[in-house]
């Protein structure tokens, strides 16, 4: 009898319960890319953990629709789809992991917090989406949050207004590029995937549109994996590229990157999109900020302070904001 109830109450939440995992996954993915990134470089580790993660994507969507990649997409598919590659997966993810190195994946994530204003912003100028009070607001919070995180008191002791950054400026631009990489890498996949339901046939739709999003995520992935090759390419790093996977602990974060990154992840998300309001969905997978804080202690030796603490509760309430009012 407890076990039925149990079983119910899961099935009544499950996507409440899915949205925590998504952002436990997330969770994982930092950490284990920050891993990575230190052992072999952000290019490499880019390189293998997008090829790892196309070579997934590829096998899973034929395993759906008995076709390899993105079925019927067209040029202008293909186009914005493309550039939503190299804005958020190339530019955005190398911002990303750029700020690991510096700051950590713990406060790499923080600036993670600012992808849905980037996208509210970029949604605005590029859909003509209208920008409301409650997204400025939701703004306001967010970036309230990651001053409260980043700022201390300065040096100067006769002005009230001193203040300095507690972490370095390279970390703090290149995690501000993460999030705006993110959020208009979203919208130009927003605008990518209306091109290709449209190009899909009508006959065809019907079969396909839980799939759309992951076979347009193969052209992402594709795009940013050449875009991170050519890099490596031209920085010189041919060879240490092909050595970068063949150890074991290498191998394992470039593994768990992509399985708990770009596959599992985006695939339980969208689920759980499906199975409970987005509000609530996106609101719960916005936890990772905070749920990154002990294990960033236990991995790393991360410093665990109340300002970090409040900074990082305040800048997820800031993204629950967005989806809420």
């Amino acid at each position: 009898m407890i076990f039925f109830v149990f079983l119910h109450t899961v099935m009544q939440y499950l996507g409440e319960i899915i949205s925590l995992a998504v952002a436990c996954s997330w969770t994982v993915t930092a950490l284990v890319s920050e891993i990575g990134t230190k052992r072999i470089g952000v290019l490499n580790f880019n390189v293998w953990r997008l090829a790892v993660a196309l070579l997934f994507t590829l096998v899973f969507t034929f395993c759906l629709t008995g076709y390899f990649g993105a079925q019927y997409a067209g040029p202008e598919t293909w186009f914005w789809m493309g550039l939503s590659g190299f804005v958020g997966f190339f530019f955005g993810d190398f911002c990303l992991f750029k700020s690991y190195l510096y700051i950590s994946s713990r406060y790499g994530q923080l600036f993670m917090t600012l992808a849905p204003a980037a996208a509210a912003f970029a949604a605005w100028v590029m859909l003509g989406e209208m920008m409301t009070l409650g997204n400025l607001l939701a703004m306001t919070v967010t970036l309230l949050g990651i001053g409260i995180t980043v700022l201390q008191k300065g040096d100067d002791s006769n002005s009230r207004f001193s203040f300095k950054s507690s972490l370095p400026l390279k970390g703090i631009l290149y995690g501000l590029g993460a999030g705006l990489g993110q959020g208009l890498g979203l919208v130009l996949s927003k605008i990518g995937m209306e091109h290709y339901e449209a190009d899909i046939p009508q006959e065809a739709l019907g079969g396909m549109e839980h799939v759309i999003p992951f076979s347009a995520n193969m052209i992402r992935c594709l795009v940013g994996c050449v875009c991170f090759l050519l890099a490596v390419l031209l920085n010189r790093g041919g060879k240490e590229l092909m050595k970068a996977p063949f150890t074991k602990k290498t191998a394992l974060s470039i593994f768990l990157a992509v399985m708990f990154g770009p596959f599992l992840g985006v695939g339980f998300s969208l689920m759980a999109v499906q199975l409970t309001k987005v509000g609530i969905a996106q609101t719960l997978m916005a936890l990772t900020p905070i749920l990154i804080i002990v294990p960033s202690y236990w991995l790393f030796k991360q410093p665990i302070t109340l300002k970090g603490v409040l900074g990082a509760v305040i800048s997820v309430i800031g993204v629950t904001m967005f989806f809420l009012l």
